[in-house]
């Protein structure tokens, strides 16, 4: 029997670095605010623990729907367009990796 998964979860995990870390925590509230609102949004988390001269900061978003993810994406996008804000380049600029990926929920 296949299962359809009940939700999605998009999963991200960054290494940022000390001095960069108050610039990226303001982009994810804003991020938070942004996403929370939308339909199909379960929960949107953001976690960060200490690891000597880094963070690591993770966050985890619950999509109702692979749909919902998708419109949430676009919204985002055309608002980052709107302020011209360029994510990659911004990590870039702060020094920040990023693994990025999505799981599906059963």
């Amino acid at each position: 029997m296949v299962r359809i998964p009940s939700s999605v979860f998009r999963i991200d995990k960054f290494a940022v670095p000390q001095d960069a870390l108050p610039a990226f925590m303001r982009r994810l509230h804003w991020i938070d605010q942004a996403l929370a609102g939308l339909p199909g949004c379960r929960q949107n988390r953001v976690m960060t623990e200490c690891s000597g001269s880094e963070f690591n900061v993770a966050t985890l978003v619950e999509w109702s729907s692979h749909d919902a993810m998708a419109a949430a994406r676009a919204h985002i996008q055309r608002r980052y367009a709107e302020e011209g804000f360029d994510p990659t380049e911004f990590m870039r600029r702060l020094g920040v990796r990023a693994d990025m990926a999505l799981f599906a929920g059963e």
